[in-house]
């Protein structure tokens, strides 16, 4: 598999099915077809827009849509994103709350590079806008970068998140959703020991695999079954010529969306089934409840293959977070070194990808930490998606972050999430 014509095949027949789709929709919806009052002509258009829509989402990576804030003043803000820190594989991107006073929560969001965009993240990161000034790590598409670029691994992915918590300064709030929480809780540490003064006032751990073997699932049985040869030669694929990372060795996003499907078809199956009957019906609209999950779901992205099979030997077959053995840069990272940076923890009870116990474990590395810095939370009823983007998340789980946040905000630091007086000054006065 780790060729290219097996790349370009893959897109091929993704290009094929939006093109199938695409017709069937042109064809069916010719208006001479209204002399012909036969269901199948609307059942064969409404496949052919679902389809069409599905596959071209494939290969586009989702539009962040937040534009405006509500303020305390009831007034909207307009939002602006600013690119602060640029790397070859990730940026570091603000978005800006314009015209409203300064937060004094800043927030790090580390999303995950697991097959979707950062834009994955996309309600959780609004839902904190209107209380804090939030960043976030926004990763790119492997396909897109030059091999002349180098590698990218977990522990360039640690490094990158030590960088962009350095510049945002040691007021720093990190949030790490799923794949980066053995990661950010790593980078955590190293800075706690080389560079105290730059760690995190606090890191929210939210269903990551700390230690997957503390309650398997589905994925961390995956990873005990294939050796990494077979992985090597079954997932990875080189880039084609269409893009500018041609050559480049990756895991496919469109061979992780497989995968994600295969885990729930008969869910996906059903969902397809009833859209293609409401759209039938005329019942279907452009920004539906299927349009807006599936928009964001079906957009993937490629990640390195050394970023995917270190992710796979390392933090789920040899458990190296899970051990306190994990290199980065030569150096051994000890996580006994977190001494003041407080650590909250949230699962969700009917996780089945980071299962209740795998983030808990970061806890028992903890050993340094006083009990009082440490926060464990499992919301009943929860699901994997949602404890970051759900009801869970905006009713239980966020107030909770929040609370965790202000508690540990540091001497002298407002538990509103206002700047302090001095601070908002200091902004007005250099055009901030």
């Amino acid at each position: 598999m780790r060729y290219m014509f097996t790349y370009d095949m893959m897109e091929t027949v993704r290009n094929t099915n939006e093109w199938m789709g695409a017709s069937a929709r042109a064809i069916a919806s010719y208006p001479m077809w209204g002399l012909v009052p036969h269901p199948m002509f609307k059942v064969m258009s409404a496949w052919g827009r679902v389809t069409e829509r599905s596959f071209a989402r494939m290969v586009i990576k989702p539009d962040w849509g937040i534009r405006t804030v509500v303020g305390t003043d009831g007034r909207d803000h307009l939002v602006e994103r600013t690119v602060e820190v640029a790397r070859p594989f990730g940026d570091l991107v603000r978005f800006n709350v314009r015209g409203r006073p300064e937060k004094s929560r800043r927030i790090l969001l580390c999303a995950p590079m697991s097959g979707h965009y950062s834009t994955l993240l996309r309600s959780t990161l609004a839902s904190l806008l209107p209380d804090a000034e939030v960043w976030i790590t926004d990763w790119h598409n492997a396909r897109d970068i030059p091999v002349s670029a180098g590698k990218f691994d977990i522990e360039d992915y640690t490094l990158y998140l030590m960088d962009f918590i350095r510049h945002m300064g040691p007021d720093t709030h990190v949030v790490a959703v799923c794949q980066p929480v053995p990661l950010a809780l790593a980078a955590t540490a190293y800075l706690a020991e080389l560079e105290p003064a730059a760690q995190p006032r606090t890191l929210t751990l939210i269903g990551g695999p700390v230690d997957p073997d503390a309650a398997p699932t589905e994925v961390t049985d995956f990873g005990r079954r294939v050796t990494m040869g077979q992985l090597e030669h079954l997932a990875l694929q080189r880039v084609g010529f269409k893009y500018a990372g041609a050559g480049r060795m990756v895991y496919p996003g469109l061979a992780q969306l497989s995968s994600f499907i295969s885990m729930n078809a008969e869910r996906h199956g059903k969902a397809f089934a009833d859209k293609i009957t409401a759209e039938a019906k005329g019942e279907g609209s452009e920004r539906d409840k299927h349009n807006r999950f599936y928009d964001e779901y079906l957009s993937v992205m490629d990640m390195t293959a050394e970023f995917y099979m270190s992710t796979v030997l390392r933090i789920f077959k040899s458990r190296e977070i899970a051990r306190n053995d994990f290199v980065v840069a030569g150096h051994k990272v000890d996580f006994a070194t977190i001494t003041d940076c407080a650590v909250k923890i949230v699962e969700g009870a009917k996780d089945d990808i980071s299962a209740p116990g795998q983030c808990a474990a970061a806890l028992g590395l903890l050993t340094s930490l006083p009990d009082t810095k440490k926060a464990h939370h499992v919301e009943p009823g929860a699901g994997h998606y949602g404890i970051f983007a759900g009801r869970s998340w905006r009713d239980n789980i966020r107030p909770l972050v929040l609370q965790f946040i202000d508690e540990n905000a540091g001497p002298g630091r407002p538990a509103s999430g206002e700047a302090d007086p001095s601070h908002i000054r200091l902004a007005s006065s250099s055009g901030g």
